[in-house]
């Protein structure tokens, strides 16, 4: 059994992954947001930057986390998304210093994630084939668009061109002749969130069977092939009938009424999920005679009927507010909710009550507000020890305290720029 590498990460005190140290080479959003799950969950994640630039999002700005910044480049509201708990070292992979730092650094870490093009770190001798030599042990996580084999495994890969080539947008949006008809991105980077909380499950997946056989492994991820398996009971639907899904708007394909409705003051989504919610529904509204009506008895007939039974919903509950018809669903069970913008999400109770806003520390001592982690455990509950951090900033603690590198050294390094 081969030896896992050692074990001399800073501990996180409490942490589920408590002495796991991840290297992180990525940029942007999922890579840098699969390391932010581990290191929330207690992980020593060492983020390596090109020095002087670092990760592409920290010029992604303004928003800064502060008006006026204090740091431009370390206050970008994009950076701060998914880079929280890491430690930052600033390091050239352009020079062969640079490149042999990031070698000594994987041989003394657990799990690599990276999202260079296929062949880039290769080439730069940071491949998992050469890095595996040292470090039998290691986890490299390589994220790209389209995977590393294939035919479009040398191309570059963003997520709105995910969501195109993968279906979703073909599925998102009103159905073409509607008004607003038309395909649509999702309003947010959903590939990529996709992937990166693939990959963190895949890694976590990894360090379990490494506990086992003392091995690690190549983990390949590709937005493309996690786009394709969120199509889910869409894609299923497709290998099953061969019939191609159509944007409809609000409206799930599988059940009805599933949309959102005009009140008086504003719009609710509203989704009634089986034949006993369908009668509740229509006995809070006194839609008399609706539930017995075989078009919409049950939810096969409704779904057929949906274009009869729509308005006879939107009448009853144009009659009242939002905040009525919201009470009205409440005590019949019938799940419902306001479309809510995002100052509204902040100031729902239910995300307040479930501590959904976490105050994060800045250097010189300001505070900033960030996003927590969604993850609930009754033991070892995520934890942030560190804010994101500015280019650089644990330079000297990591070549030090890590590869222990001595002072000459770094002078040295830095000289020649490979820090």
């Amino acid at each position: 059994m081969t030896a896992a590498p050692p074990r001399d990460a800073p501990r996180t005190p409490g942490g589920a992954l408590d002495g796991i140290r991840v290297l992180d080479l990525s940029r942007v959003l999922a890579g840098p947001l699969a390391a932010q799950v581990l290191a929330d969950l207690g992980a020593d994640v060492i983020k390596v930057e090109r020095p002087g630039a670092g990760d592409d999002s920290r010029e992604w700005a303004p928003p800064f986390m502060a008006d006026p910044p204090a740091s431009p480049i370390d206050e970008s509201v994009y950076f701060w998304t998914c880079n929280r708990g890491k430690r930052s070292v600033a390091i050239n992979l352009a020079k062969d210093g640079g490149r042999a730092l990031v070698a000594r650094l994987a041989a003394r870490s657990d799990v690599l994630i990276e999202n260079f093009k296929v062949g880039t770190l290769e080439r730069y001798g940071l491949g998992y084939a050469t890095l595996a030599r040292d470090n039998p042990g290691l986890i490299y996580c390589s994220i790209t668009g389209f995977g590393q084999t294939g035919p479009y495994r040398a191309r570059p890969g963003y997520d709105t061109i995910v969501q195109a080539m993968g279906g979703l947008m073909s599925i998102t949006g009103n159905p073409d002749g509607a008004p607003g008809g038309g395909p649509r991105k999702s309003g947010l980077a959903v590939a990529d969130q996709m992937t990166a909380l693939y990959a963190a499950v895949a890694i976590l997946a990894a360090l379990h069977e490494r506990a086992a056989s003392g091995r690690g492994q190549h983990i390949d991820m590709s937005l493309l092939d996690v786009q394709v398996a969120a199509l889910t009971n869409l894609g299923m639907n497709y290998l099953a009938t061969g019939k191609v899904p159509q944007r409809a708007g609000n409206r799930l394909a599988t059940v009805y009424p599933s949309d959102n409705f005009r009140c008086r003051d504003g719009d609710l989504m509203l989704i009634v999920g089986n034949d006993e919610q369908f009668r509740r529904m229509c006995a809070a509204f006194d839609m008399h005679g609706v539930a017995e009506d075989p078009r919409f008895a049950r939810n096969e007939a409704r779904l057929l009927h949906a274009e009869i039974l729509g308005p006879l919903i939107a009448a009853a509950m144009a009659r009242h507010t939002m905040a009525e018809c919201q009470a009205l669903l409440d005590a019949a069970g019938v799940p419902a909710s306001p479309i809510n913008d995002v100052a509204q999400v902040f100031a729902n109770p239910q995300v307040v009550a479930r501590q959904m806003v976490l105050d994060l520390g800045q250097a010189g001592g300001r505070g900033a507000r960030t996003i927590a982690s969604p993850i609930r455990m009754s033991r070892t509950p995520p934890g942030y020890h560190l804010p994101p951090p500015a280019l650089g900033e644990h330079n000297a603690e990591i070549l030090r305290d890590v590869l222990g590198l001595t002072e000459q050294e770094c002078v040295d390094l830095a000289r020649d720029g490979s820090i």
